[in-house]
């Protein structure tokens, strides 16, 4: 097999996140379920941005904070995500530019906005998602770029892409490309909701085209509808896949040839936000993986980029991470 130009292809909802602190009373108020991820419409984006307090805006969606932590760890990334021809689509399509990261998706024209995430932070760092996927939608087969697909060692896609049709369509071809080349498919549950939502079809996508797994404990649990994080683990080593469980403050437990291995999280002098954890846990997770890194280094990396991540507001790393792992003395 050629080697691969991209380590990672990144595919997945293309939103600017709008972040603001809120404490539990407003989630109360504005009727918010606390630390989900909720599908909004635009009259409803409207209605809770007029409420929200003064925040920051800045290129999100998680696929694309893991393809930019990728970049910041001195991996090869690209993006394939829809935006409008619109000021957030511009923002979105410069910024993640500027973060390394190769992004070539065409931009949509006389249909939906950019998608945006409105993200309340309370004092306890648990980020409540209300996303107006805009423009998302409209993502479809058309966009995959096939030769991409077959360039990058691994396609990385995001469980919230599985919410509009279209995209759906665009999933499955990405998947029959990725593997048509030789190559890895890697998978997001991105939020046990979106697993509620979808539980039949993601278990035959894990069990039938996904080779590495990642999840947190809320999402594995979701996923074989089980109470017990130990039961969900014995489901996962029985696929024979590399999946990367996280359990925040508890570290990660990695399945990998058979074998299970803990990992511990990284220390955190505080916890500010935790939006982008797992995002950024899978960028360092697969920035190990396509250097033929052991599972336990491989979560190592995760962890740092996570603890990183989650020690300030927003998505994606304000430090490079690549001397941020030089600094623990990390193989890369």
């Amino acid at each position: 097999m050629a080697p691969a130009e991209f380590d990672v292809t990144g595919i997945g909802n293309a939103i600017v996140d709008v972040i603001a602190h809120a404490d539990d009373a407003f989630l109360a108020a504005n009727g918010i379920e606390k630390g989900a991820m909720t599908l909004i419409d635009a009259a409803r984006a409207e209605e809770l941005y007029g409420r929200m307090g003064p925040g920051i805006e800045v290129s999100g969606g998680s696929a694309g904070n893991t393809m930019a932590g990728i970049a910041s760890l001195g991996g090869k990334g690209a993006y394939i995500g829809k935006v409008h021809g619109d000021q957030l689509g511009q923002v979105f399509r410069h910024d993640i530019r500027a973060a390394g990261v190769h992004f070539e998706t065409a931009a949509g024209h006389g249909g939906a906005p950019t998608a945006r995430c409105l993200i309340l932070v309370t004092p306890d760092a648990q980020r409540s998602m209300n996303t107006f996927l805009g423009a998302c939608v409209e993502l479809g087969p058309e966009d995959i770029d096939e030769a991409l697909i077959a360039n990058s060692q691994v396609t990385y896609l995001e469980g919230y892409l599985w919410d509009p049709p279209r995209a759906k369509e665009a999933f499955r071809k990405a998947a029959s490309a990725a593997h048509g080349a030789g190559r890895k498919v890697s998978l997001s549950l991105s939020d046990s909701f979106c697993v509620h939502r979808h539980h039949a079809e993601f278990v035959d996508l894990v069990e039938g085209h996904v080779d590495i797994l990642f999840a947190n404990e809320h999402e594995i649990t979701a996923l074989y509808r089980t109470d017990r994080f130990e039961d969900a683990l014995e489901a996962v080593k029985r696929l024979g896949k590399t999946a990367a469980l996280t359990r925040s403050e508890k570290g990660a437990v990695i399945v990998s040839g058979g074998e299970v291995v803990e990992v511990p999280a990284s220390p955190v002098a505080r916890v500010v936000d935790t939006t982008g954890a797992g995002d950024l846990y899978a960028a360092g997770f697969l920035y190990g993986f396509t250097r033929g890194l052991s599972a336990a280094e491989c979560g190592r990396i995760g962890a740092l980029a996570a603890a990183e991540v989650i020690s300030h507001v927003g998505a994606r790393p304000e430090v490079v991470l690549a001397d941020l792992l030089k600094d623990a003395g990390v193989p890369a």
